[in-house]
């Protein structure tokens, strides 16, 4: 059974007001709390470790596959792995993301390893986002690890969102791409008070006019740390762009770090990063509106994060 607290933290992570129409896997506690598959996508658990399989069947379109994580119990501390197989020509949504709810005084934690093996020309959107509450003092913590391996032609398009009470995390993401596929990721993170993050991305350019594009925005507030380490490595004709938008306030830090690899002498590779505080002119113009300073802040902060 699902309480309602995880509902509460399965809409925060998946957007599910009610259980969703096709293939699903919910796991609450380190448990499988419900579970449902389709014809063309089956959802299997792994016998020698804590995860599961999903396969996509070549040609499966217009179908979605739901896999939240929620930790409601202080304490727990899990590492699951989640392989997806998606065929040939295949076009589908696939939503993932955690929620800790922790009010107790120990650290809860999931480490989520996913590995992608994507077909030709298949297509794929995939949301991850993660989402912390709870007044303990126990630490809400998640550590995700992405792992993409794109045949030709293949085109995957990944949304990671952190808004919320996340108070460590190292996210890892590594891509590799063969001819003409493509690799694109937008980030959207904001920490508050003490609380660290780190997103390390590595993109492997193999194949002929393959291409990626990595976007992160964030804000960090208070004394919290951000750092975005972008590498891209170029091997052969491609295109390359990376880019680090963040707004920085009070004392917080944010370190943006670029990696270019070229290889070859037709690998084109950008990376853009931009650190700064909220602009003066903003400020007065939504204050000159009757809003307070707390209220044009977070009203151009949400602005920015969209």
């Amino acid at each position: 059974m699902i309480d309602e607290i995880q509902k509460q933290l399965i809409e925060e992570v998946a957007d599910l007001h009610t259980m969703p129409e096709g293939a699903y896997n919910i796991r609450a506690n380190s448990k499988m709390a419900a579970r449902n598959t389709t014809a063309n996508i089956d959802i299997i658990s792994k016998e020698d470790k804590s995860g599961i399989d999903i396969h996509i069947k070549p040609g499966t379109k217009n179908e979605s596959v739901h896999i939240p994580v929620v930790l409601s119990e202080s304490g727990i501390k899990e590492t699951v792995y989640n392989d997806f197989y998606i065929g040939d020509d295949a076009d589908v949504t696939i939503v993932a993301g955690c929620g800790i709810h922790n009010c107790g005084n120990q650290d809860s934690e999931h480490d989520g390893i996913h590995r992608f093996f994507v077909g030709k020309n298949a297509k794929i959107r995939y949301v991850e986002k993660h989402y912390g509450e709870g007044d303990g003092k126990g630490k809400r913590i998640l550590n995700p690890v992405t792992e993409v391996y794109q045949e030709e032609g293949s085109y995957v398009d990944m949304e990671m969102v952190q808004i919320k009470g996340v108070d460590s995390t190292v996210r890892v993401t590594k891509a590799v791409l063969k001819d003409k596929a493509t690799f694109i990721v937008h980030e959207r993170l904001m920490t508050h008070g003490e609380q660290k993050a780190t997103s390390e991305y590595s993109v492997e350019l193999n194949g002929e006019e393959s291409s990626t594009d990595i976007i992160s925005r964030s804000v960090a507030k208070n004394d919290s740390e951000q750092i975005f380490d972008a590498a891209i490595i170029g091997n052969t004709i491609c295109n390359g762009h990376a880019e680090c938008d963040a707004i920085i306030m009070d004392n917080a830090h944010v370190v943006a770090i670029p990696k270019l690899d070229a290889n070859s002498v037709d690998a084109a590779l950008i990376h853009e990063a931009a650190i700064g505080k909220i602009a003066g002119d903003q400020l007065i113009k939504l204050m000159s509106l009757g809003l307070t300073r707390e209220e044009a802040e977070e009203q151009i902060i949400s602005g920015f994060l969209k």
